[in-house]
């Protein structure tokens, strides 16, 4: 059938149109608000006193500075993370609520069987930093590489020590001793980072499998021994550990990342101003070296840049739960 082009108006009625929407505009220019208006709220998604929580703090108050108003920090931890991801999930898409949370919701979304919350539900904002896990052993371990670890543990097996089920230093483990080296290893989770650190200090687990930040000090002072770092490459803070790659499994690659995203609808405009700013806070001295300090990598960049990042951690994350079997229900 024949599209039909519509008649022109008439001269008279277009010019009462053009009226109007002239006389309009200035009117919506005076009353429109700058972004933002009020404080925002940072809702992390783990408890006070963590990395997440750190890095939340220190960008946040950059944040605040730049945009004029206080960024408030609200911690609401709970269900691996699972609990402040559903509650901005249901937030209005105004930019007056954000979600700072880890690498978590990309894995929560396949661990768990209804974690409250999809992927569709957020917009990622800005990617902060990040850290490589670490592989350790006590220092009176016999085994001088990953290598020599895992030859050791073919007939006898091994247990590991991780920040607890579902983490990415759980699911790493898991996917390195048991999938990859087809080992018998028992996970065994912690309450946190700390109590496993203190349970390897112990010698209570053989093997520590956790974020690198808190762990270098001990290596550093010889009461652990890192065996490999889950990065491409090797890291300054201990250049002679080598990368899991390295030590025998091509492309392996597990890091611990903050991020902050905003409920899906949030206006593009919003969302390019709130990752400007936290990209301008990244950049600033103080920032850089507090990260630094934290063993954390500055990873200023566009609202694509992380939203790509962010799909391929989804995919990886749901590769590796499929394969290890690990599930939270």
């Amino acid at each position: 059938m024949p599209i039909r082009t519509p008649r022109a108006f008439p001269k008279r009625f277009a010019l009462c149109a053009s009226s109007l929407i002239l006389g309009c505009a200035p009117a919506v220019a005076v009353n429109a608000q700058p972004y933002p208006t009020k404080p925002v709220r940072a809702v992390v998604a783990f408890a006070a006193g963590g990395l997440t929580d750190g890095v939340a703090r220190l960008v946040g108050q950059k944040l605040a500075d730049r945009l004029g108003h206080p960024v408030v920090i609200d911690n609401r931890g709970g269900a691996g993370g699972n609990l402040g991801a559903k509650l901005v999930s249901a937030a209005p898409a105004d930019g007056y609520t954000l979600l700072v949370t880890t690498a978590a919701i990309a894995i929560n979304v396949s661990l768990y069987r209804n974690p409250g919350f999809g992927i569709g539900d957020f917009i990622p904002v800005a990617n902060t930093a990040s850290t490589p896990g670490l592989f350790a052993v006590h220092a009176s371990n016999r085994a001088g590489t990953l290598q020599e670890l895992i030859r050791s543990a073919k007939t006898k097996g091994l247990n590991y020590g991780t920040a607890g089920i579902g983490s990415s230093s759980h699911l790493a483990g898991d996917y390195l001793f048991r999938s990859l080296a087809g080992l018998n290893a028992t996970h065994v989770p912690f309450k946190g980072g700390a109590p496993a650190i203190s349970a390897t200090l112990a010698q209570e687990v053989e093997v520590l499998s956790l974020s690198m930040p808190p762990v270098v000090p001990h290596v550093k002072a010889g009461r652990l021994k890192g065996l490999a770092i889950s990065s491409l490459k090797r890291v300054p803070a201990l250049p002679s550990v080598p990368t899991v790659s390295e030590s025998g499994f091509a492309n392996f690659e597990e890091r611990s990342w903050v991020g902050f995203f905003a409920p899906a609808g949030t206006p593009a405009a919003i969302v390019k101003r709130l990752n400007g700013e936290v990209n301008q806070a990244l950049g600033m001295t103080d920032v850089a070296a507090r990260l630094e300090s934290l063993g954390l990598e500055p990873h200023p960049g566009s609202p694509g840049d992380f939203s790509t990042y962010f799909r391929a951690e989804v995919a990886k994350w749901a590769k590796i739960i499929k394969t290890t079997g690990i599930t939270a229900d």
